[in-house]
C-alpha cells in the first residue's frame, strides 16, 4: 500500500523540491489541493487528515495554523518551517546527532526539520559540547555563506531579473541585527549557554552554503588540534552515510578554498576542519536545499517508514 503524502506550501521551493523528489518513487501518492483552495483553511485540513504524512512547508503561522486542523491521530507532519523546532513534543530531524535524535523521528508525529544554517552549526557544534570539547559558555561566533535560493521566491526572482542591481553580484552579509531566526534553535539544541554571535552571507549563486565555526584551541576543555578534532569528528559520525568529515589532505581544503556551491545537488553534509595549534575553524559544507531543506525532510520521512534512508535522495 502507497503512503498517502500532503504538501502543504507545494508552491514554495522546498515544497516543490520535495515534490520533484517524488516523482520517481513508487511508494508515495501524493494528495493534490485544488490550486484555487491552496490556502483554504477547510480544504487544506481535509488533505491533511486524509494523508499519512503532511509535509509543511509555509511560514510559521500558516504551519501552527495547519497543525491545528489535524484531527486525524495518525497523521505524522514534517514541518520545514520555524514555527516548532524548539517546541515540546517535537522531534528535532538531525538523526545523526544521537541515537535518541533518531528514535525520537522513527517513533514521532511530530517532526520538525532543521532550518539550514542551524544544520550546519549543529552539526558542527553538537558534538563538541556532547563530547565534554566544547565548553557550554564558549562564546560561539561562526560565519556563513549561502546561496540566494533559500531566501524565498521574491528574493529568487530578484536574483535572476535581467534588470537586477550590481549590488547583487556580490555576497551580502545580512541580519546585521543579530536576531536572525535560526539562532533560537541553534542554541537550544546544542545546549550553549551563550546566543552565538551569527554573520551570514548570501552570494550571487542558486544553491549550497559553508558554514563555519572558529575556535581557540586554549579555550576548549582540552588542548585540541586540527587533527584530534577531525579524529573525533570521524569516529562521532562514524557510519552515518549523510554526514561525512573530510580528510587532511582533501582536495577541497588542499586548495585554499570551500566553495559555497561545492556541494550543490548532494543530500549530504561534509565537515572539514582546518587551522594550526592555536586557531582552528570548523566548517560543514552542503546544499541548503539538500540536507538543509527538503533532503532533510524526506530522510525523516523514510525514517518514520522505516525504508532506507537515503531513498530517493541523491548520495
Amino acid at each position: 500500500m502507497k503512503t498517502k503524502v500532503f504538501i502543504d506550501g507545494s508552491e514554495g521551493t522546498t515544497g516543490l523540491r520535495i515534490y520533484e523528489r517524488f516523482q520517481k518513487r513508487n511508494d508515495i501518492e501524493i494528495l493534490y489541493i485544488n490550486p484555487e483552495l491552496r490556502k483554504d483553511p477547510e480544504e487544506r485540513k481535509k488533505m491533511i487528515n486524509a494523508s499519512d504524512i503532511t509535509f509543511l512547508c509555509l511560514p510559521d503561522e500558516a504551519a501552527r495554523e495547519s497543525v491545528s486542523l489535524v484531527e486525524n491521530e495518525n497523521v505524522v507532519i514534517i514541518d520545514a518551517s520555524t514555527a516548532h523546532r524548539t517546541q515540546s513534543g517535537w522531534a528535532y530531524g538531525f538523526a545523526e546527532l544521537s541515537g535518541a535524535h533518531r528514535e525520537a523521528i522513527k517513533k514521532g508525529k511530530r517532526i520538525a526539520v532543521p532550518g539550514c544554517y542551524a544544520t550546519g552549526f549543529i552539526s558542527l557544534v553538537y558534538p563538541l559540547v556532547a563530547g565534554g570539547i566544547l565548553p557550554k559558555d564558549y562564546p560561539v561566533s561562526s560565519f556563513a555563506l549561502s546561496g540566494y535560493s533559500g531566501a524565498g521566491k521574491k528574493t529568487i526572482a530578484a536574483y535572476e531579473a535581467e534588470d537586477r542591481p550590481a549590488q547583487l553580484s556580490s555576497g551580502r552579509e545580512y541580519a546585521l541585527t543579530q536576531q536572525h531566526k535560526h539562532l533560537k534553535e541553534m542554541k537550544a539544541i546544542t545546549g550553549i549557554e551563550r546566543t552565538p554571535l551569527f554573520s551570514p552571507i548570501i552570494d550571487d549563486y542558486y544553491s549550497g552554503m559553508v558554514v563555519s565555526v572558529p575556535l581557540y584551541a586554549d579555550m576548549l576543555a582540552n588542548r585540541e588540534t586540527p587533527e584530534s578534532l577531525r579524529n573525533y569528528y570521524e569516529e562521532y559520525y562514524k557510519g552515518q552515510q549523510f554526514v561525512q568529515v573530510a580528510k587532511a589532505d582533501d582536495e577541497t581544503a588542499g586548495s585554499g578554498f570551500l566553495a559555497g556551491n561545492g556541494l550543490s545537488g548532494w543530500d549530504g553534509l561534509k565537515i572539514y576542519v582546518t587551522g594550526n595549534e592555536e586557531r582552528i575553524v570548523v566548517s560543514a559544507q552542503f546544499d541548503n536545499l539538500g540536507k538543509g531543506a527538503s533532503g532533510a525532510a524526506i530522510q525523516c520521512m523514510n525514517i518514520v517508514l522505516g525504508c532506507e534512508e537515503s531513498k530517493g535522495l541523491d548520495l
